[in-house]
């Protein structure tokens, strides 16, 4: 299984950056997962939008999603329409998306993706990958995804506050990726992690390896990261644009 980030910046780029996306791919089947702004024109440059297999959307907020709309305008109105894509998400998002289309394409959004709801708790199989998924703590429903494929296991928060659902998400993982928005001192809620959390569940849920993503343009990544290592021994990463991770290797 092979991680590509495509865009790694929390709630808004920086200089040259993108929000929030991923490429997920094995055996040859390609996965977008969150689909943040500026991600779909990097993402054309590993796979084209006709050979996409599936998209997964962990939570409703603009800087995990609003790229699908670009997604739907090259599937309504391109010629990348090659067949039926899957895109699932928690049930709250096919209704906030309708909503950015023309009265008169109304209809066209619902049939231009094979949508499927899913929620806290359910397992699919979108191509060869396994993805549970598990709740996280956010503003509406978030979930975290456990991905697996070819015995590799790649653990995602999404956007999440503290739970020790991260570490029933990550527990034995290969790979953690984790949003990582805070850094001592910082938190103005709780509806994100620290880089210091990040470290305490990647050591609880005994992953293989953390990597830090979502962190607002401006920080210091080199606090982040030592902020995490004060709690996890292993091997942790900043999650920056094209970075290439073998999951399970």
């Amino acid at each position: 299984m092979e991680l590509i980030v495509l865009g790694a910046d929390g709630s808004w780029p920086g200089p040259g950056g993108a929000t929030s996306g991923y490429l997920v791919s094995h055996e040859g089947f390609d996965m977008w997962m969150d689909a943040g702004f500026g991600t779909i024109g990097r993402l054309q440059e590993h796979v084209a939008l006709t050979e996409l297999g599936a998209v997964l959307l962990s939570h409703g907020h603009r800087d995990h999603l609003v790229d699908l709309y670009a997604l739907f305008a090259s599937r309504r109105f391109g010629r990348t329409r090659a067949q039926d894509l899957p895109v699932f998400a928690p049930p709250d998002i096919r209704p906030f998306m309708g909503q950015l289309v023309s009265e008169r394409s109304g209809d066209a959004w619902t049939t231009t993706f094979d949508w499927h709801d899913v929620g806290a708790g359910d397992t699919v199989e979108v191509g060869p990958f396994e993805v549970r998924c598990h709740e996280m703590v956010h503003f509406g429903p978030a979930l975290g995804f456990r991905i697996s494929a070819g015995g590799a296991v790649l653990a995602y928060t999404g956007d999440t506050g503290p739970t020790d659902e991260v570490v029933e998400l990550a527990r034995g993982a290969d790979l953690l990726l984790a949003e990582a928005s805070w850094q001592d001192g910082e938190q103005q809620h709780d509806k994100h992690l620290t880089a210091r959390d990040c470290g305490r569940y990647a050591a609880a849920a005994g992953v293989g390896s953390l990597v830090l993503t979502h962190l607002e343009p401006g920080r210091d990544p080199s606090v982040s990261l030592a902020q995490a290592a004060e709690e996890f021994e292993g091997q942790i990463v900043l999650a920056e644009r094209d970075m290439r991770m073998e999951v399970g290797r």
